[in-house]
């Protein structure tokens, strides 16, 4: 193992090294929170794909493979369906808006008043993300090292912290797009091919399983509709996902790079599924789905591959934990702090440099994270909580704010509010794993959103003339303070 070890000693040494790059970087808010807003195509969409490909759907998308075989990749497909839908209806227009949050973007088409209890919401969501993300360094390292779980969340966890407090969205971008690349050498081109071949091939997989492991649709209709609810409108309203698209040089770049990332999530998605059901040829009685990953990497793979292959997982597990950690960071100091202590950024305005402030927030959000996996056991919960109260509190008034123009702040707040409540007491009531708690919240706040909207006065001409404005990339933020002309700069000028 004494070469895996070091290219995984490697690996983690260039994450710690970019976030030293990125505190030279960021020198501003934006700078350290959206990169500046200055990223192309290629840096776009590789940092976009690294985020929304975590730990979840690589070691859970084998994982469901096993278990269901190639319909197994639904959970995985659905990510990069929402993804695709962003970048091609909504990715142009939130990158115009020149905001930092998704609760801003709510107080800009509401008029105020919104921003923070949607913001509450979506500090719970990013949080909980953050810590299923930081759990799973568990499964990595003690593959790894054989580390004590403990251990291995605060190793894992210090070294994301680390880099995403030094150098903000800088270092997290250049560290996704190391990522991004390592993922696709790793998985797709090393574990997919080998995992293929050691089962017998194709003809040997379908001889030796049962043909329901090769039905599209085997995994039944209601998961993947859930799956839907959940994955593909939970990427187009997550503040980890819109943080990214803020990063966009140009509205072009949110919808074309997105548009490249949500394919490249289609083709991981059947990949994983596949190099599963390779898995359940090899290995027919694992405890577990969620081992099945690690297994065939254990002892399938030559040395030196493994290594590079396991850091790919790693690389899965720290892209979505260090774009979960800085945008649950984000939401507590812009909209949440701020707020409170009376500070409130309409967007747009007055631009301070708040990097320390952005850093101290980080390494707080970042040391409760790792607190909180310690604490916790089920990941699987975890986060559909995380995803319930996303959808079920956020979707409707979100989407509605876009697509139709009498909605209004109280009709937003009271979708927030039922919705949110609603999805809380049907988990009490069904169980947290269950579908009812997102089919009925989601409807009780499309029903209360429509109904007090259209109850209350319509919202102020004004506020929906400045949010058109916006909308249509006027109005926007001021310009940065020029670079120094030694600075590296992300991307070629064109597009």
């Amino acid at each position: 193992m004494a070469v895996d070890y070091a290219v995984i000693i490697v690996y983690l040494a260039g994450m710690l090294a970019m976030g030293w790059w990125g505190m030279r970087r960021a020198k501003s808010k934006s700078e350290f929170l959206v990169a500046g807003r200055r990223l192309g195509p290629w840096m776009y969409s590789g940092t976009m794909a690294a985020i929304v490909l975590g730990g979840a759907s690589t070691i859970g998308g084998v994982g469901l493979g096993y278990k269901y075989g190639l319909s197994g990749a639904w959970m995985v497909f659905t990510i990069g369906l929402g993804l695709l839908a962003l970048s091609v209806f909504f990715s142009a227009r939130i990158a115009r808006l020149k905001v930092y949050t998704v609760s801003e973007m709510l107080d800009l088409r509401y008029g105020g008043r919104a921003g923070l209890i949607s913001g509450v919401v979506m500090w719970a969501y990013t949080l909980m993300l953050a810590v299923t993300s930081t759990i799973a360094y568990a499964t990595i390292f003690d593959v790894l090292f054989d580390l004590n779980r403990t251990v291995a969340i605060i190793l894992g966890g210090a070294i994301v912290v680390a880099y995403s407090t030094l150098g903000g969205m800088w270092s997290i971008t250049i560290t996704d797009m190391v990522q991004f690349v390592v993922k696709t050498i790793g998985v797709l081109l090393l574990l997919l091919p080998i995992a293929v071949i050691k089962a017998g091939g194709f003809s040997e997989m379908k001889a030796k399983l049962p043909t329901e492991y090769f039905d599209p649709l085997g995994i039944g209709g209601e998961t993947i509709f859930t799956y839907v609810l959940i994955y593909t409108f939970g990427m187009l309203i997550g503040q980890d996902i819109w943080q990214r698209v803020f990063t966009a040089r140009s509205d072009r770049t949110a919808r074309w790079g997105g548009t490249v990332a949500g394919t490249y999530c289609l083709v991981y998605a059947i990949a994983g599924a596949v190099i599963g059901t390779a898995a359940k040829v090899l290995y027919p009685n694992l405890p577990s789905a969620d081992a099945a990953f690690a297994t065939i990497v254990r002892d399938e793979l030559p040395v030196g591959v493994r290594g590079l292959v396991l850091a790919a997982a790693l690389a899965a597990v720290m892209s979505t934990s260090s774009g979960a950690l800085i945008a649950c960071a984000t939401v507590a100091n812009n909209d949440i702090w701020s707020r409170l202590r009376g500070a409130v950024s309409r967007g747009g305005g007055e631009e301070h440099d708040e990097v320390k402030g952005n850093r101290v927030f980080i390494l707080i959000m970042g040391v409760g994270v790792i607190a909180i996996a310690i604490a916790l056991n089920n990941v699987v919960e975890a986060l559909t909580v995380a995803y319930n109260l996303l959808v079920g509190g956020l979707l409707v008034p979100i989407l509605g704010g876009l697509l139709w123009r009498r909605g209004t702040v109280v009709g937003a707040l009271a979708a927030v509010s039922v919705g949110g409540l609603s999805v809380i007491g049907l988990m009490a009531a069904y169980g947290i794993l269950a579908n009812e708690p997102i089919y009925y919240g989601l409807l009780a706040s499309l029903a209360v959103y429509i109904v007090v909207s259209l109850a209350t006065k319509p919202t102020d001409a004004a506020v929906l003339a400045n949010w058109r404005e916006r909308l249509a990339g006027r109005g926007a933020e001021p310009a940065e303070p020029a670079e120094p002309a030694s600075e590296p700069t992300s991307e070629p000028a064109t597009t």
